[in-house]
């Protein structure tokens, strides 16, 4: 039994669709790419190269990988434009919740971190989703930007279509769809979690160094 409910469950998604199954598995994976966080991506990808391994979709494969990655880059893209966009009118009067200083800091980050985190984002749900604004809000360079998430887009998209038909056929994989893309993102959201802690201790570091003031009396 599926932990999703059914309008998340990929096998329902993609049953009975006939010839318009492409469309609505680009679509979906578009507005997840873009501006809907809510969707099942990773187990949507999967499943439908697991469906056509063992022939239950009637779609060539190299077609499925070359559309749904195409809707995964042009997402993107659109994430992109939304942020660069919008984000200086939220970012524009310095309220309680958008401040001038975010976008320093989000702008800082990606410079920094930028090409790690665009293609990890992909394996992350919501942060994918997410990740594109916050490229746009902070004007993280755009080839560079551009360039990462076609890396990232290609390895997700097209490489979760084979892992499912290549590893979908598999019972123990086949049976528990759900529990190995739990395991995915902990996985992938990993290298996120070290970086984090490694930015804590090397703070801490700092500060400890750092020469005290003498008190004044």
């Amino acid at each position: 039994m599926s932990i999703m409910p059914d309008w998340l469950n990929p096998e329902i998604l993609l049953a009975g669709l006939g010839p318009t199954v492409l469309g609505v598995l680009c679509l979906i994976i578009f507005a997840e790419s873009s501006v809907f966080p809510v969707l099942p991506g990773d187990s949507l990808l999967f499943t439908a190269g697991l469906l056509i391994a063992n022939g239950n979709l009637d779609l060539p494969l190299w077609l499925a990988c070359v559309c749904a990655t195409a809707a995964a880059l042009i997402g993107n893209v659109v994430g992109y434009g939304i942020g660069w966009k919008v984000g200086p009118a939220l970012f524009k009067k310095n309220s309680r919740f958008f401040k001038q200083e975010y976008v320093d800091q989000t702008h800082a980050f990606l410079e920094k971190h930028g090409p790690k985190a665009v293609v990890l984002a992909r394996f992350v749900p919501f942060v994918r989703t997410f990740i594109t604004w916050i490229a746009g809000i902070g004007r993280m360079d755009p080839k560079k930007y551009f360039t990462y998430t076609v890396l990232g887009g290609i390895l997700w998209a097209t490489g979760l279509i084979l892992l499912g038909s290549l590893l979908g056929e598999i019972p123990l994989i086949k049976n528990n769809v759900d529990a190995i893309f739990i395991l995915i993102v902990l996985i992938s959201v990993l290298p996120i979690a070290f970086e984090y802690l490694k930015g804590r201790r090397e703070k801490k570091r700092v500060a400890a160094a750092a020469p005290v003031e003498p008190q004044q009396p």
